[in-house]
């Protein structure tokens, strides 16, 4: 018997800096599953666009609120170091990138109920994630042995 997917939701303000002058606020859904131990999906609200998901790792998340972390795609660092205030996301596509800011606040209070649900470190231990896991990699090796 499967268990259930439980799942964290929270809905946090973040400014999107458009420029040094332009910034606005958007509504920012931020999503963990227990079936995804190792993820978080935060999914912006752009005003007049249809809404953008971007999915990263929970602890690039956990580790960017206090210090810079991530390289590539997506990048997390405070905007001060020394205070434990505000955090700056930084996504990229290609030459494109986007920049938002938000509180740290609501983002450990988020992270907190992620860890209740998985705590760090225990993410391996869901059998069901490590099924899923050697059931895709079964899949993936069959098809590149049946294609070569």
């Amino acid at each position: 018997m499967r268990e259930s997917v439980q799942a964290v939701q929270a809905e946090v303000m973040m400014s999107f800096l458009v420029s040094e002058e332009l910034s606005f606020r958007i509504p920012v859904e931020l999503g963990y599953e227990s079936c995804d131990p190792y993820a978080v999906r935060l999914t912006f609200h752009l005003p007049g666009d249809a809404p953008v998901t971007w999915a990263f790792g929970r602890e690039l998340l956990i580790d960017g609120v206090g210090r810079p972390c991530g390289e590539g795609d997506v990048r997390v660092s405070p905007v001060d170091p020394d205070v434990l205030g505000e955090v700056l996301i930084r996504l990229q596509v290609g030459g494109d990138q986007a920049l938002f800011r938000s509180s740290a606040a609501p983002l450990v209070a988020f992270l907190d109920r992620t860890d209740k649900l998985v705590p760090l470190g225990q993410e391996g231990a869901l059998a069901d994630f490590d099924a899923h896991l050697d059931e895709a990699l079964d899949r993936i090796l069959a098809e590149e042995q049946s294609a070569g």
